[in-house]
């Protein structure tokens, strides 16, 4: 095969124009998309471009992903309709792109194209993700589609559904990256990725649903408790830390999935423990669907980034002395999930802008730490003053002035606007030039030697 040397936009087909009808927008839709792909396919793979071939094929994407635009704008709908079988149907939003994939040929990317980027570095990828959070986006601006999405997401996991009654037997379970168990009606989830100060990737994403399903499942258990292993990290070897965020070096080998990680986590195992479980509408479901219980954090060394967000969801918090927060998502150039949407409410409006565009850190003996903490002990006293704070939760009492507290402040309806904006904001950052640039010096960079390790540059 010869490659071609694309210099030119001029080669760029011609956009067609849409009827209003979703069969023939779609065949529309369909071969401009293929023709954008065989352009592209003809030049280089991304490193080795040329300077104008990588600005045709950012101008051939950025004019298929405007096109894609005006064709959800159009149709999200019939489009949901489509994936959902008219909502009788509830896919999780990985299954709900792969149906769209199948049936909606150029809207979003195929499982082949998906896995041929899994094979490339981060800032070597044609951002196809791109794609899909155009998709999500539209979905969730539709008060009918997004609130579709965002229940069918609060439904119990396969795989917690699988395991529920192992654990409901022994009262514990090792799921990889984090390890439940039940004690006298507390259920201790403990994170357990210490070689990389138990940053986030897909992986503990999966388990942490996982955990917080059976949480919430289990009839036993009135009350879940959050906390870091103790790492095996050289730097902080013997010491727990709560979370050190997402995993740089993952996100820079490319293996943070738009899907399965930043929209998952949101929308799955947070959203969760905010809003507990959403089962099937029967009798026996009555008068509550929802599954809720209250949380606590015991927060050791570190929250930094999505350790952070975690805890503005969580009913009590408690601080070891020489522990701090951070949220450093404007300084890495990507968008901090919700905390934009809840720090505000903790902290006001000044702090909150301090914390997220200045990379403000809050320590737990500073005055403003009362904003987000709800209790500090000294290090030693962490864990014990976590368990205590979960026994004066477990009244029955509890869940339903949480419930009633978490929809005064974060409605289903302002939720789904705000990761409307989210979605489409955080699939165009995750592939701005900007951001690459500051993964692949994060991870590398002096004092970065392990998976994870943020700290020393902060």
């Amino acid at each position: 095969m010869v490659t071609v040397r694309t210099t030119s936009a001029s080669q760029l087909p011609l956009i067609p124009s849409f009827t209003g009808d979703l069969a023939s927008d779609t065949v529309a839709l369909s071969g401009f998309a293929a023709r954008i792909d065989e352009l592209v396919a003809a030049m280089p793979a991304a490193p080795e471009r040329t300077e104008a071939e990588q600005a045709v094929a950012d101008e051939a994407h950025r004019t298929a992903r405007w096109l894609r635009a005006r064709f959800c704008a159009a149709h999200i709908e019939p489009i949901h309709d489509l994936l959902t079988d008219g909502g009788a149907e509830h896919p999780r939003i990985d299954a709900l792109a792969d149906r769209a994939a199948a049936v909606l040929p150029g809207l979003v990317p195929t499982g082949g194209q998906l896995a041929d980027e899994l094979t490339r570095l981060q800032a070597h990828k044609d951002g196809r993700e791109i794609d899909q959070a155009i998709l999500f986006a539209a979905l969730l601006r539709s008060p009918r589609a997004g609130t579709h999405l965002l229940e069918s997401m609060l439904r119990p996991t396969p795989r917690a559904l699988s395991l529920l009654g192992d654990f409901r037997r022994q009262g514990s379970l090792d799921l990889g990256s984090v390890l439940i168990e039940r004690g006298a009606g507390i259920a201790h989830v403990e994170i357990r990725n210490g070689h990389a100060l138990n940053s986030e990737d897909n992986q503990l994403v999966e388990d942490l649903e996982t955990a917080v399903d059976l949480v919430l499942l289990d009839d036993e258990t009135r009350v879940g408790v959050l906390r870091g292993a103790v790492m095996t990290h050289p730097r902080y070897a013997g010491r727990r830390v709560f979370s050190a965020g997402i995993n740089l070096k993952h996100l820079h080998q490319g293996r943070i999935s738009y899907v399965d990680f930043l929209l998952r986590r949101e929308l799955g195992f947070i959203h969760k423990i905010k809003r507990g479980l959403l089962l099937d509408d029967t009798p026996r479901t009555w008068p509550h669907r929802g599954v809720e219980k209250p949380w606590v954090a015991a927060v050791d060394t570190f929250a930094i980034g999505g350790g952070m967000q975690i805890t503005l969801v969580l009913d009590h918090v408690v601080a070891g002395s020489d522990s701090y927060f951070s949220l450093p998502a404007a300084q890495e150039g990507i968008v901090p999930g919700a905390g934009n949407l809840r720090l505000t409410r903790h902290t006001g409006a000044r702090v909150a802008r301090q914390i997220i565009l200045s990379g403000r850190r809050i320590h737990a003996t500073d005055p403003e730490a009362g904003l987000i903490i709800d209790e500090v002990t000294g290090p030693e006293e962490v864990g014990t003053a976590a368990e205590r704070a979960a026994q004066q939760l477990a009244g029955t009492a509890v869940i339903a002035n949480r419930r009633m507290l978490n929809l005064a402040e974060e409605s289903m309806d302002a939720f789904r606007g705000y990761f409307a904006e989210f979605a489409l904001a955080q699939g165009l950052r995750l592939y701005s030039a900007d951001v690459l640039a500051k993964v692949g010096r994060s991870w590398s960079g002096p004092g970065q030697g392990a998976d994870g390790d943020r700290d020393g540059n902060r």
